[in-house]
């Protein structure tokens, strides 16, 4: 359990010398260590798991550089976070903190929305350009929780109308082979707006686990990294499972 803190003007030399911004620093520090033994206390009364075990984590830090940190010492293979996008901009898909974590994670991360509730993953949704040479070590996460919970895959490409070139039915083929021992099927949308797509299909089929692969200078990028998701209000409902290229 990762909580990080940082004033919001931070010079180191004027730091040095003053004794009211250290007397700030230690009070965001006892905060934050109180937040987070308050959040393992509810965890350990509502959910409690003799299979969990935790530890918790309050770093004078930047978020993604203290991830990145917990990374290199082998520590994190998988992020949760949990999202409420900007607050007053309804069409905001994610927070800023998501943003930032999302495009700088080497591990796969899962953003939960804050008015999410659990549901099992029995349908999920796995949009793709089919840009991607998929690896097993990207996939094999994602064919591990569908085989736990006889989840079904839905792998959706949404195209302009023009045939898949030879890349992309090689990508294909090799997506259909990494995915043959769970359940999944193939979609093509066609002349379709992107995230028009998505929202469709995930209300249509009732997904309850969105999962992309985040495929620099792709579709991905300009789906989620844009600061307005314009015309269509395009939201986060469900959990999102972001896989890094280089997983």
């Amino acid at each position: 359990m990762l909580n990080t803190y940082t004033p919001i003007i931070f010079q180191y030399e004027y730091m040095q010398s003053s004794s009211a911004q250290l007397d700030i620093v230690d009070a965001m520090k006892e905060t934050s260590k109180k937040g987070l033994q308050r959040i393992a206390k509810k965890i350990k009364q509502e959910f409690n798991n003799p299979k969990h075990t935790f530890t918790q984590k309050s770093a004078f830090n930047m978020l993604v550089l203290e991830i990145e940190e917990l990374y290199k010492q082998q520590t994190v293979d998988l992020i949760v976070m949990g999202t409420k996008g900007a607050s007053g901009i309804k069409r905001v898909l994610l927070g800023s903190n998501a943003i930032h974590v999302i495009k700088n994670a080497k591990c796969p991360i899962m953003v939960v929305p804050s008015d999410f509730h659990f549901e099992s993953p029995l349908e999920m949704l796995f949009p793709t350009d089919l840009e991607i040479d998929f690896q097993k070590k990207q996939l094999q996460p994602v064919i591990e929780i569908a085989s736990a919970y006889h989840a079904r895959i839905h792998v959706l490409h949404v195209s302009n109308g023009q045939k898949l070139t030879a890349e992309q039915e090689t990508n294909r083929k090799t997506l259909e082979k990494q995915l043959k021992k769970v359940a999944h099927l193939f979609h093509i949308e066609r002349h379709k707006n992107i995230p028009k797509a998505i929202a469709e299909f995930q209300t249509k089929s009732r997904i309850n686990l969105l999962v992309m692969v985040n495929n620099k200078h792709s579709f991905f990028e300009n789906l989620f990294f844009q600061p307005v998701i314009k015309q269509i209000g395009f939201h986060l409902n469900i959990p999102l499972w972001v896989i890094p290229t280089k997983a």
